[in-house]
Parts: C-alpha cells; structure tokens; sequence
C-alpha cells in the first residue's frame, strides 16, 4: 500500500503548532505534528494572558488543545524530534529521531526558541517559580514587591520603564559592565533606581522563591521575584540546516504570511517573532496554517483546470 502523503507537516506542538494543527484540521488537510513534549515553558506553574484561560499550567493547556484537535481525523500526533528533511516544495521527506519518515507537501517550523543554559548561580532553581522573563506573563503576580531586574546595556532603558508599569521598587544588576551612556545612567537616577553593575555570586533562594541577590563585591538585594533577560536559540537547527534564511537573534527570517526563503516551508510562533507570548504564538499559528490551507486549495485548483 502507497504510504499516505501528508498535506503539512508540522514541526513543533507548542501553541503555534497546535492552533495551526487546528485551523489545518478544519481545514480538512492531513497533518502530522511531531514534537518531542519538551516545551521550554515546562518550568512554568501558570501561563497568563490567554483569554478564557489565564492562569492554566502549561501541560494542561496542551491537554485540553490535543483532545480538541483530536476532534478532527485527518490531524495525528507524533512524539519525536525530527532530525533531517530532504526533498523540494511539494514532496518533503522528513526523518525522525527515532527513524520514522514521512513525505509531507509542505513544512511548518513552529519550533519555537529554548533557553541556552542559565550561567548565574541559583537562577535555575527560582525560573518559573519567582524568577521570569516576561512581565506581560508574571508581572501581575509581583505587583508592588521588591523585584531585581537582570538586564545590561540599551535594553535597561526599555525595561525599566516597562516594568514600572507593576511595581516601582526594583533594582537593575547587570552582571558586570552596564553598557550604559552616562545620559541613560543619569535617567535611572532621576527615577530613582539603583543600579547594580558588580557581577552576580548567586541567587539565595527557598523552595524556588528567591530571597535575595548577592553581588560579588558582597552587596546584597533583599526581593521577592526577578526579571530577567535570557539568552535564547531557535528551538531547532532543521531551519538553518535546510537553508532558510535566520536573523541575528536566531529568528527564522519569514514574509508576512509566515512563508520561509526556502518554497513550501513555513515557520510561526517564538521562532519567527519577538512577541515571545502565548497568545501570540497560538494566533501566528492559526494564521500562518490559512495561508498554507489557502496555498495547497490553489495549488489543487490549478491541477484540476
């Protein structure tokens, strides 16, 4: 029996990829999702500022989104890593980790980005627990408390004034060098917020909930949650081996419909955007799975002519 050519492969089950597996779906086109279950929110209690589903743990988020997709019999699941693809726009070969392959008329990267790993002492033991990158996830929760900002050079002055928005009692620590002007160190004065440029020895913390920050020069700063800004890389190197084009930040370099450099790959999400947001990434799925629904329906049309 000729094996079944799938109409997307899809490249990654985080939101991106499921809320495209689910517009493909209804879309009526054969999909497989194939995601090794490793997402890098899994450290994460609560994901935030999703409508209708604020406060939900991340696996339970998914949980509820594959029994959903289930809904529709033409969408499967794979738990694997893809590790090669081979082929042109039309007939993909994709081989996994552990040695399935499967023909698939386009590619859909929503592979998302991963934390390299955290070099200051202690960091890991409070991320997703009271340390956080993104105030727009976790803010609410450390409204008005004490809070240390991890952050250097230019990107202080965008987050400083961000993060004002929560609380006003924070301390920027730029772990060594601040790469800051002697305008922009004169601001966070005239706002009042001291800045720390010693580096950091560790992270003083009890079950996951930080206590304090201690400097190497021995300082210390007593606070209830950091910020931080982490140091990421694209969730898989199939973008980049395969020849699409990649931004300085790791980014997979797309048009406004989500269309790579190389016809008939496709990549959405974390991966393609730094709005590094779960809405964001469900909603950059959903609309870049109707322009790969929309592609493959003219494609067909054009055949039947």
């Amino acid at each position: 029996m000729e094996k079944q050519i799938l109409d997307v492969a899809i490249i990654g089950g985080g939101p991106a990829g499921l809320n495209a597996a689910l517009v493909l779906g209804r879309a009526r086109k054969n999909v497989t999702v194939i995601d090794e279950g490793r997402p890098r929110n899994a450290v994460t209690r609560e994901s935030h500022g999703f409508l209708t589903r604020d406060g939900i743990s991340p696996s339970e988020l998914r949980r509820i989104a594959k029994k959903e997709i289930c809904t529709y019999p033409s969408v499967s699941f794979v738990a694997d890593i893809a590790t090669s693809i081979e082929g042109t726009d039309g007939q993909f070969q994709i081989t996994t980790k552990q040695g399935k392959t499967f023909t698939s008329k386009k590619i859909l990267f929503a592979v998302g980005m991963k934390d390299r790993p955290l070099d200051i002492p202690g960091l890991a033991e409070v991320y997703g627990k009271s340390a956080f990158v993104c105030p727009y996830c976790d803010g609410w929760e450390l409204r008005d408390e004490p809070l240390v900002i991890i952050i250097k050079g230019s990107e202080v002055m965008h987050f400083a004034p961000l993060i004002s928005g929560w609380t006003n009692h924070f301390t920027i620590c730029t772990n060594g060098p601040d790469e800051l002007t002697d305008a922009q160190r004169e601001e966070l004065q005239r706002h009042q917020v001291p800045l720390f440029d010693s580096a950091i020895r560790y992270i003083d913390s009890n079950d996951g909930l930080v206590r304090q920050v201690v400097l190497e020069d021995g300082t210390t700063i007593p606070c209830r949650g950091i910020f931080f800004k982490p140091d990421l890389i694209t969730g898989s190197d199939l973008p980049r081996t395969i020849g699409c084009d990649i931004t300085d930040a790791g980014m997979v370099v797309t048009d406004d419909f989500g269309k790579t450099t190389i016809p008939g790959v496709y990549s959405t999400g974390d991966a393609a955007s730094r709005m590094h947001q779960l809405i964001a990434a469900a909603s950059m799925g959903a609309f870049t799975a109707a322009a790969i629904n929309n592609e493959l329906n003219m494609e067909a049309w054009s055949r039947n002519e």
